[in-house]
């Protein structure tokens, strides 16, 4: 039991983190006025680009909290599948 309540905050915390990330992105894509290139408008909100010269690059670079989240949200949900299918 307690591993299933540990899986789910860790799931929990992970999906919250990511959630957050991508609204923060879609809040913010409006005020940008960055040059974008290759990606959509959104993800290079939230992820970055390079400097190109003097230019400032417009971003809120969330990209390493937004795997860590999916990350955490992944390891969550393995926790509770071993719980699930653990044997007793």
């Amino acid at each position: 039991m307690k591993n299933v309540v540990i899986g789910g905050f860790v799931m929990m915390g992970g999906l919250f983190l990511a959630a957050t990330v991508i609204i923060a992105g879609a809040i913010y894509v409006p005020d940008s006025t960055s040059w974008w290139s290759g990606r959509s408008k959104f993800w290079f909100t939230i992820i970055g680009g390079e400097m190109y010269g003097e230019d400032r690059v417009d971003s809120l670079f969330l990209g390493l909290p937004l795997i860590i989240g999916w990350v955490l949200a992944l390891v969550g949900l393995i926790i509770l599948g071993r719980e699930y299918f653990k044997k007793t």
